[in-house]
């Protein structure tokens, strides 16, 4: 027998060593922070939701491709009751997916929703037996323009979407990446391909996120801001002036509040809320671990009423620069749809 020379073995090593750590890094992530993993860069607002552990939490496991559109209506429903969909794009334009498109929130595995100031994209993970050529040939007989090549656009536009049903306008344009099974959809052809590049890793996803994505956990449903959007949507100037004096009276009663770099909540599995918010260095966090537990405990201005009107207060901890936040929402409260959008005390930059 040849020998191999022995740069070439060790060579083969090297490569192999490299690919069982990337893919050992992979299976110890969540699902959510690979699919943040895939969006593109720029994205400063991301909501996610776990369609598949959507369908666990309700018991509606069985629902398919052939479901129905009134099974899919009362899943919905359901999910919309649990506080589970708020974070959906897709939710008004799921019977219309689920009888024309071949994939819906029946069937997806999650959807993650992202803008920035660039443009917005739903990319969406297919099931693992999904038939992409099945789902290509679909697109086509539903008016579609294929793509020159293989992962490039499919381009629908304003004018097909009425034909087919109620969509949502991101729905004008599709990509697909059939070997990680996801779709990609934008309301232009441009922004569609760029998110395919950061996809397929022809470029560069978001960034800047990864401390409070991972914090948050595993969610069934979550929103992910950057600094920008968290400092400006949970605002307490989304307040009005009498709101905005009685917050300012908090803050200065709470103690030090910092700038947040990063922030995100999640509804996980338990039912219960888990808020994440970053700062620039670990002597903040631990301060602001202590304000905004005095914030979150109190008045909510701007909101209505208290805070445990809405939710009874957990573990709240500083972990490097990160501070989490465990929130057991009171029955009947919608703490997720509610707190995502300002003003937001505890989440005041």
């Amino acid at each position: 027998m040849k020998r191999w020379p022995a740069v070439v073995v060790a060579g083969l090593v090297v490569v192999l060593v490299a690919g069982g750590v990337l893919w050992w890094r992979s299976s110890q992530q969540t699902d959510l922070q690979r699919a943040v993993a895939l969006a593109p860069e720029g994205s400063q607002r991301l909501t996610w939701t776990d369609w598949a552990g959507v369908r666990r939490e309700l018991g509606a496991g069985g629902l398919s491709g052939s479901s129905g559109t009134g099974e899919l209506a009362t899943f919905l429903d359901d999910a919309y009751d649990a506080d589970l969909s708020p974070m959906s794009s897709l939710v008004e334009s799921a019977e219309t997916m689920q009888a024309e498109y071949g994939f819906s929130p029946a069937t997806l595995e999650w959807e993650l929703f992202t803008q920035s100031p660039d443009g917005a994209a739903v990319l969406m993970k297919l099931p693992e037996d999904a038939d992409t050529d099945a789902l290509a040939d679909g697109l086509e007989e539903l008016g579609y323009t294929p793509p020159d090549e293989e992962g490039g656009t499919w381009r629908g536009g304003a004018d097909l979407l009425p034909a087919i049903g109620t969509l949502t306008p991101e729905l004008q344009y599709l990509a697909l990446d059939a070997d990680q099974g996801v779709v990609v959809a934008s309301d232009t052809g441009d922004y569609a391909e760029r998110a395919m590049e950061s996809v397929t890793g022809e470029a560069d996803a978001v960034s800047g996120l990864d401390e409070v994505v991972e914090a948050v956990g595993t969610p069934l449903a979550a929103a992910v801001y950057d600094a920008d959007v968290a400092c400006s949507s949970l605002s307490m100037g989304n307040a009005g002036p009498a709101d905005q004096d009685q917050a300012d009276q908090l803050v200065e009663a709470a103690g030090e509040v910092n700038p947040l770099t990063g922030f995100a909540m999640g509804l996980l599995p338990d039912r219960d809320v888990r808020v994440a918010m970053s700062l620039e260095t670990e002597d903040q966090a631990r301060a602001d671990a202590d304000s905004r537990a005095a914030l979150a405990a109190g008045p909510a201005p701007g909101q209505g009423g208290e805070f445990g009107d809405r939710f009874r207060l957990g573990r709240v901890a500083a972990e490097g620069e990160v501070v989490t936040m465990e929130l057991d929402p009171v029955e009947g409260s919608y703490v997720l749809s509610d707190l995502t959008s300002g003003p937001v005390l505890f989440a005041t930059c």
